[in-house]
């Protein structure tokens, strides 16, 4: 596989290896689950169908509108000694950068930023419960003692539990197409990774029951954009534990996206939920990995491109950090999280499946170049500076998007990159936070 066959990704680092090889496996495991349930459908993709489902929020519409995947103070920030990365995309993000540096715009950002020496400000955003790295050479990466302590780590681990829980209808007996049809997936996921993973396991037929804090919402687009095949409902972990565990008790899968530790006081932990819960199929996500020094933050997408060298490695002319075109860690974590999950319930085993954004910073970062350009495939936001290519669907005999009438407005989006005998999987979206919080029938 290479980079050559989705041309708009060109760029230092080989990103079409790491996403459709997660794609791949994730339609292995799917035609796995497939055969286990008696059958016989032929999972494909084409780098039509990732190129699309890796750029979703890019190529997302509501009635028109694009989505803008980056707030203000989100993006680099030059230092006295470097190069500062920040996320303030959600509202509680923003209010930490602001409270650290005293900054309200990108201009204010900049002048704070500018005569303090990275690692500083990078600390005080931490301390004030925001989201910063320091922008690392991969060298200087190396060095860090988190990669030290991370090394040997794997992207992806599968803890073996006993046998799973199924209570689900035979797909076959039933003349159910979809070999999730029956199964309950509990979704506590945000952003991307997570909710890619969970969309995955909607459009497979399972019924997918998200659940997100009233007091801090999901940005609307970012929930559309992998919202396909769930419900969605509001819920307050802590104040209605009682009605967590009657949802844990009647659910097959977990899915866990908060930051290692966050949940761990209403019974979220992984281990501690597979103990308690052991029919549970556990997907785990996190940033950095569960354990080192950098175990407990919290992190995303870009800011791990950016600790890791990989802002580096795709830095432009001018000098400035860049960025992979697409947010690639996140959905090749998504797909290869969703893979393990499948893997398990096609075995009919529980089991906690671990994935790490770092885990696909080191891959990625390991599968050198992937094509001829010596800088970056993308601005320091992410974006894509191309398109065209492998990426036109339509070319290809593909549905270039999906459009669908929804609660919030006409929603064009992208399908999900797999094939079930030549028919892309997609699904309806339902109204964020509209869904009562409880598992329907079983059907």
């Amino acid at each position: 596989m290479s980079t050559a066959r989705i041309p708009a990704w060109a760029g230092p680092l080989d990103v079409a290896e790491l996403a459709l090889g997660a794609v791949r496996e994730a339609g292995a495991a799917t035609e796995r689950l497939l055969r286990a349930h008696g059958t016989d459908v032929q999972v494909t993709t084409h780098p039509a169908l990732v190129e699309a489902a890796f750029s979703a929020i890019d190529r997302l519409r509501v009635d028109g509108r694009a989505a803008e995947p980056w707030a203000p103070l989100s993006g680099f920030a030059a230092a006295r000694d470097g190069w500062l990365r920040l996320h303030g995309n959600y509202p509680h993000h923003a209010t930490a950068i602001t409270a650290a540096l005293g900054a309200r715009t990108p201009e204010e950002l900049a002048a704070a930023v500018a005569p303090r020496p990275a690692e500083e400000a990078a600390a005080r955003v931490i301390r004030a419960g925001g989201i910063a790295a320091v922008v690392r050479t991969p060298e200087e990466w190396r060095a860090h003692p988190h990669a030290r302590a991370t090394a040997g780590d794997l992207w992806v681990t599968t803890q073996l539990g006993g046998m799973a829980r199924d209570e689900s209808p035979d797909p076959a007996a039933t003349g159910e197409r979809l070999p999730l049809a029956g199964r309950r997936v509990l979704d506590l996921t945000r952003v991307v990774a997570g909710p890619v993973a969970t969309q995955l396991l909607g459009c497979l037929g399972a019924d997918v029951l998200r659940l997100d804090p009233p007091a801090r919402p999901e940005q609307l687009d970012a929930f559309l954009a992998a919202g396909m095949g769930k419900r969605s409902a509001l819920l307050d972990l802590r104040a209605h534990r009682d009605l967590l565990e009657e949802l844990l008790a009647g659910t097959d899968v977990v899915v866990l996206g908060y930051r290692p530790g966050a949940l761990t006081d209403v019974g979220l932990d992984p281990s501690d939920l597979a103990a308690r819960h052991p029919h549970l199929v556990i997907g785990a996500l996190s940033a950095w990995g569960e354990r080192g020094p950098w175990g407990d933050r919290a992190g995303f997408d870009s800011i791990v491109q950016a600790a890791t060298g990989i802002a580096v490695r795709c830095a432009r002319e001018d000098g400035r950090p860049g960025a992979l075109p697409v947010q690639a860690l996140d959905h090749a974590t998504g797909f290869r999280l969703a893979a393990g999950m499948l893997d398990l319930l096609a075995d009919g085993r529980a089991g906690v499946v671990r994935a790490s954004l770092l885990g696909a910073a080191r891959t990625l970062l390991a599968t050198g170049t992937g094509a001829t350009s010596s800088t970056g495939a993308g601005d320091g936001d992410g974006r894509a500076e191309a398109d065209g290519g492998a990426g036109d669907g339509a070319a290809v005999g593909l549905p270039p998007a999906v459009e669908l009438g929804t609660p919030h407005g006409r929603v064009s989006t992208v399908p999900v990159p797999l094939l079930l005998d030549g028919v892309p999987l997609t699904g309806a979206i339902s109204g964020y936070g509209t869904a009562p919080p409880r598992w329907e029938e079983r059907r």
